[in-house]
C-alpha cells in the first residue's frame, strides 16, 4: 500500500495540470456541500428554536372532529371545532414522562368590525391564559408600544403585522389604551399615501367571532400592547393575543365562569344542542323559560360576590380550540406523536395528536418543501461533481495509456494499476475535498457575523429566522464527509476500469 500510495504522489506532481482541474472541482464542490449541509441544518435549528419553542410546541392537540390537521393558518375558512373536555387530557397528559409542557388554547377567526362604517377586517386570535402562555413560551415577543398583558387582564395583543394588515382593510390604525401616535412606528407607505394628522387612531378594538353554528358575539377589548415576535414576526405576527375568557365569549363558547353556575340540566340540553334551528328552540317552552337567563345571571352574582374571580375560577375548566405539546429533550417527534395518540385513543378522549407541521398547514408544508429543495440541490451538486471528475479523469486516463502500457509490459497487474489510480483520486480528494469542508465551515461561521436579515415570509423559512444563521453541528460535519466519499468512490470507478482494460499492446498503438 505504502509503494502504491507514493507512486500515486508521484504521478499527481508529474501531471500537475489534470490534478489541479480535478482538486478545484473537489475543493469547490465541498465548499458548496458543507455550506449547504449547513443551510439546512441553520433552518432545522431556527425553525425547532422559533417556531416549536416559541409558538406551536412540536405537537399540537386538535379534536377528532376537526375535519382538517391545519388548524393555524387557515384563511376564512371552517372554523376549528372546539375541545371541551381539557381537563380530562390534562391529567393524561401530566402522566406522560416523555411531556415536557403543554398549553391549551383558543385558535379561530375574528372579524374586525370597523366603527367608522368602512368595510371590516379580519384577525387570527389566539386565545390565552397569558401567565401559563408565557411559561411555555417565554419571552417570544417584546412589547413595540404599551406593554404585555398581566396575569388576568383582559385586552389584546396586535402584532405590527397584524396592525398594518387591520390598517390596509378598515383604514383605522390601532394603538395601545393610554398612547399617544408613536410616528416612527408609522410604516413609510402609509406617511406617504395620509396625513397622519387624518389617521383614525383607535385604543380598543371589537373582534366578532366566528364558528362552525354562528353562535359569536362581538367584544370590545382595549389595546394592552402592540408586539412583535422576536423570530418569523412576518409570519407569527400574523396572530393576535387575546385573554381566554375574552376569547371564548367572543366564539360564543362556555366560559370558566359559566362553568361555576349550577345549571338545571334541562336548559343544559339547550345550551348543549347542536346543529339545531334557533328559532326553533324559541318555541319549545318546555325546555327554554324567559327567567333562565335572569337565573343564570343572579347565580353568577351570588357565586362572585365577594369572591376574588381567580380564586373561584377554574379557566381550564372551559372550552378551547388546540393544545400546543413541547416533548422532553431527546424524544423524536414521530416517537412522541405515536405515543400521544395511542393513550388520547384508550383513554377515549376524542381528540387526535398532529405535528405542528401539520397544524401549520401551508407554513409547515412550505418548510418541508424548501428543506427539501435545499437537500436536492447538494444531491444535484453531488451529481455534476460526479460527472465532472469522472470525464476529467477518463481524459487523464488515456492520456496516460503510454505510461500505464508499459508499466504492464514490465509486469504490473491489473489491481496494481487500478489502486495506483485510486490512490491518486483519493490523496486528492483528501487535500482538496478536506480543505473544501474546513473552507466551507469557516464560511459556516462566518455568515452568522454578517447579520443578514430579510422580511421575507419565504426567506425567512430558509433562514429558519429573521436573520440568516447557518450552523453545522458534528453529524452534518460526518455527513459531508460521507458524501465527499462516496463523490471520490463513484467518480472513479469507470476511469479505473478505463486504466485496468489499458494493455502493452494499446502502448505500442497508441506510440
Amino acid at each position: 500500500m505504502g509503494l502504491v500510495l507514493k507512486i500515486a504522489w508521484r504521478n499527481i506532481l508529474r501531471h500537475k495540470g489534470k490534478s489541479m482541474v480535478i482538486g478545484i472541482i473537489l475543493f469547490f464542490g465541498s465548499l458548496i456541500m458543507t455550506f449547504g449541509n449547513g443551510v439546512i441544518s441553520g433552518m432545522e435549528r431556527g425553525l425547532e428554536k422559533n417556531i416549536i419553542n416559541g409558538f406551536t410546541g412540536d405537537i399540537v392537540i386538535i379534536s377528532d372532529k376537526q375535519e382538517s390537521d391545519n388548524v393555524l393558518f387557515t384563511f376564512m375558512g371552517k372554523a376549528t371545532e372546539p375541545i371541551h373536555n381539557f381537563l380530562d387530557i390534562k391529567k393524561v397528559l401530566k402522566q406522560q414522562e416523555y411531556v415536557e409542557k403543554f398549553l391549551p388554547a383558543g385558535r379561530n377567526m375574528a372579524l374586525i368590525l370597523n366603527e367608522e362604517g368602512g368595510a371590516p377586517g379580519f384577525a387570527f386570535l389566539i386565545g390565552v391564559d397569558y401567565a401559563k402562555y408565557q411559561e411555555m413560551f417565554p419571552q417570544n415577543m417584546i412589547p413595540i408600544e404599551g406593554r404585555l398583558l398581566k396575569k388576568d387582564e383582559r385586552g389584546a395583543l396586535i402584532p405590527t403585522g397584524a396592525r398594518k394588515q387591520f390598517y390596509d382593510l378598515t383604514d383605522l390604525w390601532f394603538i395601545p389604551e393610554g398612547e399617544k401616535l408613536n410616528k416612527e412606528n408609522v410604516q413609510k407607505e402609509i406617511k406617504e399615501e395620509i396625513d397622519l394628522k387624518k389617521l383614525k387612531i383607535k385604543n380598543s378594538i371589537v373582534f366578532l367571532g366566528y364558528n362552525e353554528k354562528n353562535t359569536t358575539m362581538d367584544i370590545r377589548l382595549d389595546v394592552i400592547g402592540i408586539v412583535k415576535f422576536k423570530a418569523l414576526d412576518t409570519i407569527l405576527g400574523h396572530f393576535n393575543i387575546v385573554d381566554i375568557e375574552s376569547y371564548r365569549e367572543c366564539q360564543g363558547y362556555f366560559s370558566a365562569a359559566s362553568k361555576t353556575v349550577d345549571i338545571p340540566q334541562e336548559n343544559q340540553e339547550l345550551l348543549n344542542r347542536e346543529n339545531e334551528n334557533i328559532d326553533e328552540l324559541f318555541t319549545k317552552s318546555s325546555i327554554f323559560t324567559e327567567t333562565i337567563g335572569e337565573e343564570i345571571e343572579e347565580k353568577i352574582r351570588v357565586s362572585t360576590e365577594g369572591i376574588p374571580t381567580e380564586k373561584m375560577v377554574d379557566r381550564e375548566a372551559g372550552a378551547y380550540n388546540v393544545v400546543f405539546v413541547k416533548l422532553r429533550e431527546g424524544v423524536s417527534l414521530n416517537e412522541g406523536l405515536k405515543k400521544i395518540n395511542r393513550i388520547l385513543k384508550d383513554e377515549h378522549l376524542e381528540v387526535r395528536a398532529v405535528s405542528w407541521k401539520k397544524a401549520f398547514g401551508l407554513i409547515g408544508s412550505m418548510a418541508t418543501i424548501i428543506k427539501g429543495a435545499l437537500f436536492g440541490f447538494v444531491i444535484l451538486l453531488f451529481i455534476v461533481a460526479v460527472i465532472i471528475i469522472i470525464n476529467t479523469l477518463t481524459m487523464a486516463a488515456l492520456e496516460r495509456v503510454p505510461e500505464i502500457g508499459m508499466m504492464r509490459a514490465i509486469g504490473a497487474k491489473k489491481s496494481f494499476i487500478g489502486s495506483m489510480f485510486f490512490g491518486e483520486t483519493a490523496i486528492l480528494s483528501l487535500v482538496f475535498g478536506g480543505i473544501g469542508i474546513l473552507f466551507g465551515i469557516m464560511v459556516v461561521h462566518i455568515v452568522p457575523f454578517l447579520h443578514i436579515t430579510s422580511q421575507n415570509d419565504m426567506l425567512q423559512l430558509l433562514f429558519g429566522g429573521d436573520t440568516f444563521s447557518p450552523t453545522l453541528p458534528m453529524p452534518y460535519i460526518i455527513i459531508t464527509i460521507i458524501q465527499l466519499f462516496l463523490v471520490t468512490l463513484i467518480a472513479v470507478i469507470y476511469p479505473m476500469k478505463v486504466v485496468r482494460d489499458i494493455t502493452p499492446l494499446d502502448a505500442i498503438v497508441r506510440d
